[in-house]
């Protein structure tokens, strides 16, 4: 057996070796230090992060399944964020909790690592900082929520609120009636119920390799979870005795099998800068481009909200993610491994589909071509985002004139303006919503429609935006346009009245205005006043050092991995 890495702080009979024991003698067994593998459990539990205020229960059970094999497992709270709490968007602190992260599994006594998390930047983050640590490291998902009614209907979180406040503003549903659905919507415990960045990031970390196998999507309040739990726990101590590291698990392969993953599945168009930054992190060869060329023609196989009409418990029920997976088996990487040391593949086993309304063949799926759309153009110089199975067919080729808001407090401002010169054919273009301005890069772009034109009916129109949406989010939005206005991108030169062209078959996204007139015109003076511009803090250093979403919106000294070892002693 190879030195435990907590060895380097217990072993011994010097004074440090002293004070690092005993200062843990609070209950531990006498051969606590004698060689048995400490095992954090990094815990994103929050009250103010309500999708993982469970994660508790969960790491008593992780806690149970180290003992069982031999370890010492050890709480450790790390940063959580709240999707629905924080305040200007969750994004800002992806980067921030992931080095938290990082340094606190490098800087404490503990050989491997359970990362618990759910909420949307919950899990991402865990990844990011684990894979620059690179310790023998397992996610144990928190698993979603189960399906409320209302009216007699399935809610999907998040999805449900986008349509209900529609129907608000369209003068077809009663603002009391609107908020009696409120405590419908959220029925147990777990995250979002719908395929968004929540369930999304769950599932593709499983495809990734990082979890149990068979454990992503298990809803929260299923005893099956707190089953995987225990043997997630069982599994992480034979992960620190194989020396089984993220970077060994999380290869090109894996990362690949993860886009396949995402088109069949329908998943967040979020996974593009999660997968990009963690894939950063590892040192992996992961490009924007890699989305479309490996999944632009993976059948979309189930049918879930915002894309469909089911729910994750529903998904499940079906079969969950082993059914899908089988489904496209031919298009996986049979290489790629897991935290268990065999190939993904190898796990899929004899897994069925039980319901074929949620899982369907791969010979009739919801549509042929599912994956994620890369667009370039003198909009985005280098590209920008959009899911065609969120989107109206009709709009996918596009051509409007564009109607230019400078920040979301002018979109707030004008949008429902009466005498707003907007048709249904218009392009609405939302800029100073990417990392640096705003920053954070807020779940905006998929703008709400104008009332006037929802009264008329209109539920879809083009949307562009350099910000992100919502993965419960639907619609023809094209997001994540890079290089972002306040990077100095084009899009802070389109003004109100610019023919907008959007040809998603081509890969294109323009302005059509003469070049030499394009070449020659100023950015929006209006745009920059509103772009952020921090003086300290967190901000101050994300602001300065945050790349564009083309590479993960990762900042740019947290890219690549330090390793596990401590700089410095101390005491």
């Amino acid at each position: 057996m190879h030195q435990r890495r907590s060895a380097q702080w217990y072993a011994g009979d010097d004074r440090n070796s002293y004070i690092h024991r005993a200062w843990m003698r609070r209950g531990l067994p006498a051969d606590a230090f004698d060689g048995r593998p400490h095992i954090a459990i990094a815990n994103t539990a929050s009250d103010l992060t309500p999708c993982n205020a469970h994660l508790d229960e969960v790491a008593r059970s992780v806690a149970d399944g180290i003992h069982r094999a031999g370890g010492i497992p050890l709480n450790l709270p790390v940063v959580s964020i709240g999707e629905t709490q924080v305040r200007p968007t969750a994004m800002l602190w992806r980067n921030m909790a992931a080095m938290a992260i990082e340094e606190m599994l490098r800087a404490n006594p503990i050989d491997g690592v359970v990362l618990l998390g759910g909420c949307d930047k919950t899990i991402p983050a865990l990844l990011m900082g684990a894979a620059s640590v690179d310790l023998p490291a397992v996610v144990m998902p928190g698993g979603p929520m189960l399906t409320g009614t209302f009216r007699g209907v399935p809610l999907g979180c998040g999805t449900d609120v986008w349509k209900l406040s529609e129907e608000v503003r369209a003068g077809t549903l009663g603002a009391a009636e609107f908020q009696r659905s409120e405590s419908s919507m959220i029925r147990s415990r777990g995250h979002c119920n719908t395929m968004g960045t929540a369930s999304t990031m769950g599932l593709l970390a499983e495809v990734l390799g990082m979890t149990l196998p068979g454990v992503a999507g298990t809803p929260a309040p299923d005893s099956r979870l707190l089953e995987a739990a225990h043997a997630t726990g069982v599994l992480a101590v034979e992960l620190v005795d194989a020396d089984r590291r993220p970077s060994q698990v999380m290869t090109r392969g894996s990362f690949l099998n993860a886009i396949v993953a995402l088109a069949a599945l329908g998943g967040s168009t979020n996974a593009v800068v999660h997968l990009l930054a963690i894939a950063g992190r590892l040192g992996v060869d992961l490009s924007q481009d890699d989305f479309d060329r490996t999944g632009a023609d993976v059948p979309l196989l189930v049918d879930l909200l915002p894309a469909g009409r089911y729910l994750m418990d529903d998904l499940y029920r079906a079969g969950g993610l082993h059914a899908v997976l089988a489904e496209v088996r031919d298009l996986l990487d049979p290489a790629a491994i897991t935290v268990t040391g065999r190939p993904l593949a190898d796990h899929l086993g004899d897994a069925r589909v039980y319901d074929r309304e949620v899982i369907r063949p791969r010979a009739e799926p919801l549509r042929p071509h599912a994956g994620i759309a890369v667009l370039y153009g003198n909009l985005a110089p280098d590209g920008a985002v959009v899911k065609p199975a969120a989107a109206s067919a009709h709009l996918l080729r596009h051509r409007g004139p564009a109607v230019v808001f400078d920040s979301v407090e002018d979109l707030h401002a004008r949008l429902d303006d009466p005498d707003l010169d907007v048709t249904a054919d218009s392009v609405l273009v939302l800029r100073g919503c990417g990392p640096k301005g705003y920053p954070g890069m807020p779940e905006v772009s998929n703008m709400p429609l104008p009332a006037k034109l929802l009264e008329q009916g209109v539920r879809d129109m083009v949307r562009v935006c350099d910000g992100r949406m919502s993965g419960t989010a639907y619609g023809t939005v094209v997001l994540h346009v890079a290089p972002e206005a306040a990077a100095g991108g084009p899009l802070a030169k389109v003004r109100t009245g610019d023919m907008i062209v959007l040809d998603v078959a081509n890969r294109r996204l323009d302005a059509d205005v003469p070049a030499e007139q394009w070449a020659a015109r100023e950015p929006s003076p209006e745009a920059a006043k509103a772009y952020a511009a921090p003086s300290r803090g967190w901000e101050r250093l994300y602001v300065d050092t945050v790349g564009q979403a083309d590479t993960g919106a990762d900042c740019d000294f947290l890219r690549g991995s330090s390793g596990d070892r401590v700089s410095r002693e101390s005491h």
